[in-house]
């Protein structure tokens, strides 16, 4: 129903992704420091979006957004087989 979902959608499946999980203390607070703002103009010198984002559609990377989250959009792409645990 958003205005932009249509474009996002053949902006995301156009092209082949690098999936990773990421984990530690504070994992999605420093993983979305490293990304920058969602809008690349907005971002930090030197973050994945103001480098290599085009615009706020076309923003390089995707990460989530909460712990919770992550856990729905992890399980998008992997399943517990996938990782290796110590």
């Amino acid at each position: 129903e958003k205005s932009f979902f249509k474009d996002l959608l053949a902006y995301i499946t156009s092209y082949p992704i690098i999936a990773a999980v990421f984990e530690g203390p504070n994992a999605v607070e420093i993983a979305r420091k490293t990304m920058g703002a969602t809008n690349p103009e907005k971002a930090d010198k030197g973050t994945i979006r103001k480098d290599f984002g085009l615009d706020l559609q076309r923003n390089a990377v995707h990460g989530s957004d909460s712990p919770a989250n992550a856990e729905i959009e992890i399980s998008l792409y992997f399943t517990k087989k996938d990782f290796i645990t110590r």
